[in-house]
């Protein structure tokens, strides 16, 4: 079997895991039924768009295959923040000492998942939104901008999500 054959393989195989996890978060059903159901149509699904998924040239193969124990301690961190943040979002409400601004910055993340892994964790932690992602950039909305500061505002929006997201997707 020929290096592109398998890597098609591998492109179909990740596509239908990631497509029948989807199946299993939607339906939240373990009946044999609805697994038999969404593993067939995770397949069929995989075999026609699997190279809309993962890219053809993508260098980081693994990068598709997340770390489960750094993916865990990943989760954990981010429902930690989400539940810090709404509480100094609320704070400063209350207190009326909000500082909308909008922020741009680098990611130092490789992997396209990786990236909208970030993306989608600034945006679920109350008092950001994340407006734009363009390769490594990111333009954050943030509702207490301290800083206008690129670094430093990658250090305070991003800083420990980027840490283990580099660990979950090497």
């Amino acid at each position: 079997m020929d290096r592109e054959l398998r890597w098609n393989l591998t492109r179909v195989f990740l596509t239908t895991v990631y497509l029948f996890g989807g199946w299993l978060l939607f339906t939240w059903s373990v009946a044999p039924r609805s697994l038999l159901l969404g593993g067939v149509f995770s397949f069929a699904v995989a075999l026609i768009t699997f190279q809309l998924f993962i890219e053809e040239d993508e260098v980081a193969r693994r990068s598709h295959v997340p770390q489960l124990h750094f993916l865990v301690i990943y989760v954990v961190v981010l429902v930690f923040m989400m539940y810090v943040a709404s509480f100094r979002v609320l704070w400063n409400i209350l207190r009326g000492r909000i500082n909308p601004g909008v922020v741009h910055f680098r990611t130092r993340l490789r992997s396209d998942i990786a990236r909208v892994a970030l993306s989608n964790s600034i945006t679920l932690t109350p008092g950001t939104i994340s407006l734009l992602i363009d390769d490594d950039h990111l333009i954050v909305h943030w509702l207490d901008a301290r800083t206008t500061h690129s670094r430093y505002a990658s250090e305070l929006i991003a800083g420990r999500f980027e840490a283990l997201l580099k660990r979950v997707w090497i």
